[in-house]
């Protein structure tokens, strides 16, 4: 069995951190070193709106599917939610700064004439850096 000698303290992080910043310094202050997360990834948000309900059409989940497709091109998508007013597609993304708001939207559009649904589709002005997921309702 490999092991080793602790020369750190007992401050040091337990958890394989998706971040690169270093242990913590030895200082009284451990708090200023900032929110840890240890369940995953930091997570970039995003917000799509598109120009029409995405339930109206047909090939509903081909469209959601192949807008998300497009998207993992370059980012993963760790969750996405379709909004209650069937309009707004909720993203969070994996690695951080993958995409813009101009990227992302680029990307999406992809699947405006793909997913069978040429009617909706994700103008330019409606990407927003946030979402906001809900809960369901029981």
């Amino acid at each position: 069995m490999a092991q080793f000698t602790k020369t750190s303290g007992t401050t040091q992080p337990v958890f394989a951190l998706d971040v690169a910043n270093g242990s913590i310094s030895g200082t009284a202050n451990i708090a200023a070193q900032g929110p840890v997360q240890p369940q995953g990834p930091k997570l970039d948000f995003f917000s799509l709106i598109a120009n029409a309900s995405i339930a109206s059409g047909g090939n509903v989940n081909g469209f959601v599917n192949n807008t998300l497709q497009s998207i993992q091109q370059i980012a993963t998508v760790a969750m996405y939610q379709v909004g209650l007013n069937n309009q707004t597609l909720n993203l969070a993304l994996y690695p951080c700064n993958a995409y813009t708001t101009t990227t992302l939207v680029t990307a999406a559009q992809a699947a405006n004439s793909s997913g069978g649904l040429t009617a909706v589709g994700w103008p330019t002005g409606n990407v927003w850096a946030n979402a906001m997921f809900t809960s369901l309702v029981a």
